[in-house]
């Protein structure tokens, strides 16, 4: 490990690389620290601390929004408008199309996140500043029409902001930006979260931090397993004869990934449950008496631990074969396959092979599905068998991390393997 350290430190490009990468975070992490004027963070830590589903909003963008920064969304409105033309790209055939243009197409559809992430970014910061005004604590004070635009607008110019670091680091620097950003949100929680649980241990909670670190271990093999899995169906070209030279014959797999569908579910579902209380909130005060008792009910029932996590188990699992669905189109396999003279042992070509791939798909779903499920609701079975906030493992996040580093592992040992072969 420490020769290839020293290997990729010796190779000046990909030094310059990491070390322009290193500096995009400390920017982003300065700026983590600049917060919006009137807000008292004190009692807005508080709120974050008793809400376990903001809670869970501040693990995503790096504790931006308990400290109320000008990058408080994080890159959220960038995330989410990506997801929007993903789908999108599946039922227009326009975007479809421009989907399949190569890099150019794939230039269009980056310019269209874009333009779509400013207003989401807008929405999103009027949503939060009003639901922080109506929770009752003075976290924001009375803001007149003039200050409300400017904070609004503040906050959206740190989502452009963070935007513009991600694109650099995926221009200049090594894996994808905003990803990186993402991973660097999550790890730095972790000095405050060590420092919290060495600080409040004693004698009596040996048991739970064993327990913790045996939990945290299987979880990160688990993940690096099931991330790294894929399913390899045997596939056999057969020979062509044209003219004089013959084509083909040789034996090879197609690889079917376990997790095809990344931490997208998870997003999905996050996205879903924060819906129902966020609107609750805004109608809490009303002078309808049954709605802002419906509002109180529903979010007492979100606030529920045992509903909060059937609810995300169930929602992770749905999205899990939703996303597969659309991105994973076993007929268009089988066509290509049978179009190139390629066909799977034992199996027909064509339609027979269209379900033979699905139903392989729909069994490794089922282990991909209650996986992620798992992850997803990790930090509340966790709470509920050691009784210590301090100590909850975000599978979430730790997936995210998980993946973040094998992207970065595996580009960085392609670099590497290409300027070996540059000196033969």
């Amino acid at each position: 490990m420490l020769e290839k350290i020293s290997q990729i430190w010796k190779t000046k490009d990909l030094r310059n690389k990491i070390i322009f990468v290193l500096v995009m975070l400390v920017i982003f992490r300065l700026v983590t620290f600049i917060p919006i004027p009137g807000v008292n963070v004190i009692a807005l830590r508080r709120f974050f601390e008793s809400n376990q589903l903001l809670g869970l909003m501040n693990v995503f963008s790096g504790g931006t929004m308990e400290n109320f920064s000008v990058v408080m969304l994080g890159v959220g409105p960038y995330i989410t408008a990506s997801i929007i033309f993903q789908l999108l790209a599946m039922i227009i055939p326009s975007l479809e199309e421009m989907s399949k243009e190569g890099e150019a197409g794939q230039k269009r559809i980056n310019q269209y996140t874009r333009w779509l992430s400013v207003p989401l970014a807008f929405l999103q910061s009027y949503g939060m500043i009003m639901l922080l005004r109506q929770s009752g604590r003075g976290i924001i004070s009375d803001l007149s029409v003039f200050q409300l635009m400017t904070t609004m607008i503040t906050i959206t110019a740190g989502t452009v902001f963070l935007m513009w670091l991600g694109e650099l680091i995926s221009e200049k620097g090594i894996g994808n930006g905003i990803s990186i950003l993402i991973f660097a949100g999550i790890i730095s929680s972790l000095p405050s979260k060590m420092q919290q649980m060495f600080l409040t241990f004693d004698r009596d909670q040996l048991f739970q931090v064993i327990l913790y670190a045996i939990i945290a271990i299987i979880t990160v093999v688990g993940v690096v397993f099931v991330t790294e899995a894929q399913r390899n169906i045997p596939v056999v070209y057969a020979k062509q004869v044209r003219g004089n030279k013959t084509y083909g014959g040789s034996n090879t797999h197609l690889p079917l990934r376990v997790n095809m569908a990344g931490v997208i579910p998870i997003i999905f579902a996050i996205s879903i449950i924060l819906f129902p209380p966020m609107v609750a909130q805004f109608f809490l005060k009303v002078k309808t008496a049954w709605l802002a008792h419906l509002a109180q009910g529903t979010i007492q029932l979100f606030n529920n631990s045992i509903f909060y996590a059937v609810l995300y188990f169930v929602l992770v699992v749905g999205f899990t074969y939703f996303y597969t669905a659309v991105i994973f189109h076993p007929q268009k396999i089988a066509e290509n396959l049978q179009k190139q003279g390629g066909f799977i042992p034992g199996v027909r070509p064509g339609k027979l092979t269209s379900g033979y791939l699905q139903y392989i798909m729909n069994r490794i779903l089922l282990a991909s599905s209650l996986f992620l499920g798992t992850i997803a609701i990790l930090p509340l079975v966790v709470k509920g068998v050691t009784g210590n906030q301090s100590m909850v493992i975000g599978g979430t996040s730790l997936l995210i991390v998980v993946s973040v580093v094998i992207e970065i592992v595996k580009q960085v040992e392609s670099q590497m393997t290409m300027r070996e072969y540059e000196h033969y």
